[in-house]
């Protein structure tokens, strides 16, 4: 297999219609930065790709060109298409981040008012925080004061019924399809009024 001249990538890309594909850049460079965005270790990386962990060095480090196989096995790994390793990103944007938690999987939190199963826990530095909770709690003397923290929050009721308390609004009573966003910093407290622990997606923003 001959080495793949980057240019002819461009080309390529142009002709189907992909007009976001400018100059080439430096591959090597462009390799590690979608690499790291995915919090990937070398041999992380190169599991996903299909290589050997010194190939992908190499890569990185510019010491080799890669064949189109090779290419065509990182854009693979990476879940992006080859054209994209010779695209630089929007600025401030990262690219192509994903996390999938299956049932069973998630990283477990219980205190004496939640249960909170915390999903995309592999991923670091990010922007928000997904969990699911089964509410514990089911009076206001379940808490030991207020709840808040920095940030905004979103909470969808998948099962059963809750009473949200807030600080500053009088407490709302919220239904399994029902949702709230709120100024975390508020004090806030939820608990469940339904027969069995009503159970929530919650998100919270990460200052």
């Amino acid at each position: 297999m001959t080495d793949i001249d980057p240019k002819s990538l461009i080309r390529i890309a142009h002709e189907n219609g992909d007009n976001s594909v400018a100059q080439p850049l430096d591959l090597g460079a462009r390799v590690r930065e979608l690499r790291k965005a995915r919090d990937w270790t070398l041999e992380q990386a190169a599991q996903q790709a299909g290589l050997a962990r010194s190939t992908l060095s190499k890569i990185e480090n510019g010491q080799m060109s890669p064949t189109y196989d090779a290419l065509k096995k990182l854009a693979v790994g990476l879940k992006i298409s080859v054209p994209q390793l010779f695209t630089p990103p929007s600025k401030g944007q990262v690219n192509g981040r994903m996390a999938v938690t299956r049932t069973g999987e998630e990283a477990e939190k219980l205190t004496t008012t939640y249960e909170h199963a915390l999903l995309a826990n592999a991923l670091t530095t990010k922007k928000m925080l997904p969990y699911r909770t089964h509410v514990r709690a089911r009076k206001m003397e379940d808490f030991d004061g207020w709840v808040r923290h920095d940030g905004e929050e979103f909470l969808y009721v998948l099962t059963g019924q809750i009473r949200l308390y807030t600080e500053f609004y009088e407490p709302v009573e919220l239904k399994r399809g029902d949702s709230a966003y709120y100024d975390a910093s508020m004090g806030h407290n939820v608990v469940s009024i339904s027969a069995e622990d009503a159970t929530l997606l919650w998100v919270t923003s990460l200052s």
